[in-house]
């Protein structure tokens, strides 16, 4: 069982009376402004699992995740609140999809209300602020255009298209229903391998109603209706500041020794980065 009304504090939404489609959009909101996207773990060795009960308790004590942590506590959430919640194989991709289908690197979430079913996706790093119907057609969320479609190579699939400034190009997910565990195997590589992206570069993603703050490695940025303004932080101090003061982290378990070396290995993959550009 998860601690309910403990993530319900941490979003500051109180325990919805019912299922209701009000109650679902202000959890979404909420859940994407305050619990960041965030790989720090992976770049500190010590990746954690993917149950949704783990899951959870990270975000009690203010971390964040990627999408099997930040979808999985979700959908448990959103299922304990008394929601048809349902997880899908999914996978993002290029601007044109793969003929094989999702390749399982994201875990999407639907949920049914009122005859719909809605694409609810707190783990799409900077993605979505508000749910999405599963239906054909252009949205717009703040300063950012998104697509829905039927999936061109999945049959009764369907294909999120990011908006172009964006971190990826599109998600695919299957429309069949599958269980938090089948994601294992995906995640130890993600989080393990030295050639997962999550692994080899540091992110963390928060979105608002107004853009998105991103920090890739060492570089700040700030997308919103003005463009897009970056910065890149040259201390440690200013960084760790940044996961406090923008993300909402809270690194209160990590020691001086493990801060000391996670700067080290951001600011050199940093400097790498520079050179060869």
């Amino acid at each position: 069982m998860i601690d309910v009304d403990g993530y319900l504090a941490v979003l500051g939404v109180e325990r919805p009376a019912e299922p209701s489609a009000e109650a679902l959009w202000a959890l979404h909101r909420a859940q994407v402004e305050r619990v960041a996207y965030e790989t720090l773990d992976n770049q500190l060795g010590r990746p954690s699992g993917i149950g949704a009960e783990e899951s959870v308790a990270r975000i009690l004590r203010g971390r964040g995740g990627y999408c099997f942590q930040l979808n999985g506590a979700f959908g448990a959430l959103l299922d304990a609140l008394g929601y048809d919640v349902t997880l899908h194989r999914a996978g993002v991709q290029d601007e044109v999809e793969d003929p094989a289908g999702p390749g399982g690197d994201h875990l999407a979430l639907t949920v049914g209300i009122d005859g719909e079913r809605w694409l609810v996706d707190t783990g799409l790093a900077g993605g979505m602020y508000e749910p999405l119907p599963l239906r054909e057609g252009t949205y717009v969320q703040g300063p950012f255009t998104y697509g829905m479609a039927p999936s061109a190579v999945v049959p009764g699939g369907w294909r999120f298209a990011h908006d172009p400034r964006g971190a990826f190009t599109a998600m695919v997910f299957a429309p069949e229903p599958v269980e938090l565990s089948s994601f294992a195997a995906k995640h130890t590589f993600l989080s393990t391998s030295p050639e997962s992206g999550f692994v080899r570069v540091l992110q963390a993603q928060l979105r608002d109603a107004k853009g998105v703050d991103m920090l890739r490695g060492c570089v700040l940025r700030r997308i919103d209706a003005e463009g897009t303004a970056e910065r890149t932080v040259d201390t440690a101090g200013d960084w760790y500041d940044v996961l406090a003061d923008v993300f909402h982290l809270d690194l209160g378990d990590v020691d001086a020794a493990a801060r000391a070396e996670l700067w080290r290995g951001v600011r050199a993959a940093h400097e790498q980065w520079e050179a060869a550009r």
